[in-house]
């Protein structure tokens, strides 16, 4: 059965913490970024090795593979659009559809020993990427297609809050 999806605007992270994932937007930066990736991608490991990992909980909610496949593509997405930033003077990058690329990478059927793999090389690559954030450049600017400004610091924030929110998910 299709996931309903997500139509939330996330942004309010940025303002105030988050009540589900108690994660504090206000105390992450692009430098402490590649600690807190790198801190997750072993839980996020041990939760594809779990045997029930492709099972649904209800008719309403992803997968723990769902999430992971998820979060993969949350890390290849940031990387590009911080690069996007760097190299842009006021960068514009497209809206995601989440839910359409769940259905059309198949999320539910993929293979988890190949999404762990995955998912480790696009989070040690976005945490590369955050790490060679120079201080100055944290103000820099990007407009997303629907409105939302970001700046560095607050596109590494509201991409923080989107892993850490997520691991909360599968390990509730």
């Amino acid at each position: 059965m299709p996931i309903v999806p997500d139509a939330k605007d996330w942004t309010w992270v940025l303002s105030r913490p988050c009540p589900e994932c108690s994660f504090n937007a206000s105390t992450a930066t692009p430098s402490t970024v590649p600690g807190s990736i790198e801190s997750m991608i072993p839980r996020w490991r041990a939760v594809l090795r779990r045997p029930d990992a492709a099972q649904r909980p209800d008719d309403d909610t992803w997968s723990a593979l769902e999430y992971a496949c998820h979060v993969r593509d949350v890390f290849a997405l940031f990387d590009q659009r911080l690069n996007l930033m760097l190299a842009e003077d006021g960068a514009r990058f497209e809206d995601w559809d989440q839910d359409r690329t769940a259905v059309e990478k198949d999320y539910a059927n993929a293979e988890p020993s190949e999404v762990a793999r995955e998912l480790v090389a696009e989070g040690h690559q976005a945490a590369e990427a955050f790490a060679g954030v120079r201080e100055e450049d944290w103000g820099r600017r990007g407009l997303r297609s629907n409105g939302s400004e970001f700046t560095v610091l607050t596109l590494s924030q509201y991409f923080l809050h989107d892993v850490v929110h997520h691991l909360h998910d599968v390990d509730g």
